[in-house]
Parts: structure tokens; sequence; C-alpha cells
């Protein structure tokens, strides 16, 4: 009798404290059905890893995790961008990749404000593509490419 009144009691406060709660605000972006498909990795094929590695710091501000001599990671609050040398991309997983060929992808990254950005990366990045910029969707960006060519994004959520 006792433990059936210890676990009623246990039972009653695990249902208050799950109703005391605060509800986790949905997010806006991302459906809880799909919460198993998560992009969380983004990972460049490159012949030139240490110039790639090189820009990406200055860039991101963040210091790359290196593993060995061909693969670094950039870590952010979201997600990772991945840096691969060819040369291992090949060893493991041959005729898959070519390096600095990207013409399709976008890496965008959440700035918090582009025009900052744009100052201070404008001695850093030599080949722009447009400049400060309130986008028709909505962001204010900066695009740029990176050494091998991949388009870069820095944008926030414009004003309102």
């Amino acid at each position: 009798m006792k433990s059936w009144v210890a676990f009623s009691i246990f039972l009653l406060l695990s249902v208050v404290l799950e109703a005391t709660q605060p509800a986790q605000p949905p997010d806006a972006h991302h459906d809880a059905s799909q919460a198993e498909h998560a992009l969380i990795n983004t990972c460049l094929i490159t012949n030139n890893l240490k110039e790639l590695t090189e820009f990406y710091t200055r860039i991101l501000q963040i210091e790359p995790l290196k593993t060995g001599d061909n693969y670094v990671e950039f870590r952010t609050n979201v997600g990772t961008l991945a840096l691969f040398a060819v040369s291992a991309q090949e060893k493991y997983i041959p005729n898959s990749a070519t390096a600095a060929q990207n013409h399709s992808a976008i890496l965008e990254f959440r700035v918090a404000n582009p025009d900052q950005e744009y100052a201070r990366l404008r001695p850093l990045v030599k080949s722009w593509v447009k400049g400060p910029t309130t986008q028709p969707w909505g962001t204010r960006s900066i695009y740029f490419r990176d050494p091998d060519g991949n388009l870069v994004d820095f944008f926030t959520p414009a004003a309102k």
C-alpha cells in the first residue's frame, strides 16, 4: 500500500512539474515532425585547404578544429562548415566531387550587422559580388566569393 501511495505521489508530481514547465515556442523554420532531418554540416571540397582555412578563420572569426592534414571544421551556433582536401575525398569516395566548381549553392551566415561586416571584410575579401543591400525577401545582405569561388552571403533579417 505504501509503495502505491509513493508511486501515486510521484506520478502526481511528474504531471504538476510537466504542466509548470514553460511551453517551447514553435520554431518558424522547422516542423517537429522533420526533426530527424536536420542539416548540420556543409562540407566544401578544396584543392587549397590552407588558403580556404585561413580565409574562413578571418571572415568567421572562429578558430577551426583540425583533424589531421585534410579536414577542418568551423563550428557555429547552428551548424558546421567543413573543409576537406580533394586528395582525401578521392581516396575515400573516388570521382565523387570536383573542387572549386560550385555554381549553384550559397553559404549563408546570419550576422548581427552586414554593413559593419562589409567594412571589416573589405580588405580581406578579393571578390565582391554585391555590397550591403536590402533584398526583396527581407534580408540585409552582402555577397562575396571565397578563394574557391563559392558564393557567401552574410545577412540579417531587415528591420521592419
